[in-house]
């Protein structure tokens, strides 16, 4: 496989990079909900969420700009027309997604009436946007929503990769592996 046919190093790194943290995120999502309501472990994983969700927001904003800045190897010439347009809109769709949900659920730490501040890493004090408090019922939703379009958004691109790796034996799933010393 050529280096033109394939993802460059920084694109694969961002893309495994941002896929565990993302899987994270929704594991420590589905978590932390489930916990007593107050309760310290509840608090250290909603902290650790917030702080994950911070670097991935600032993660996709480098991937985007990388993006934006380099282009991806051509899809396989036997793709149809449709296949193409689906495969373009799930890839913005990832990307607004990794974008927007960060911001939503800032907005919602932002609006809450518990005022709980978000210490990212335990280090850095994260400000709360000048958001009124009557949008937080508002905010909830859109990350609740955002996050189950995420994960079929998530399911789809799995899905699709795997098609084409299994089914239609082409290079898709490989040109985004990491290489490990492999040419």
């Amino acid at each position: 496989m050529t280096a033109r046919n394939r993802y460059d190093a920084v694109a694969v790194g961002l893309h495994w990079l941002m896929a565990a943290a993302i899987l994270a995120l929704l594991g420590l999502g589905f978590v932390m909900t489930g916990l007593k309501p107050g309760s310290p472990l509840q608090f250290k994983l909603y902290q650790l969420h917030k702080s994950v969700g911070v670097l991935v927001f600032g993660l996709a904003v480098l991937r985007l700009g990388w993006r934006l800045g380099h282009q991806p190897p051509p899809l396989p010439a036997a793709m149809g027309p449709g296949e193409r347009l689906l495969a373009h809109a799930g890839h913005w769709a990832l990307y607004g997604l990794m974008l927007g949900l960060p911001l939503a659920g800032w907005a919602v730490v932002s609006t809450s009436p518990y005022n709980i501040p978000t210490i990212l890493f335990g280090v850095v004090d994260l400000p709360h946007l000048p958001l009124p408090r009557d949008l937080n019922a508002l905010a909830k939703g859109t990350h609740m929503i955002g996050a189950w379009l995420l994960i079929a958004t998530l399911m789809g691109h799995v899905t699709a990769a795997l098609r084409h790796h299994f089914v239609l034996r082409d290079d898709v799933l490989v040109r985004m592996l990491p290489r490990f010393g492999r040419e």
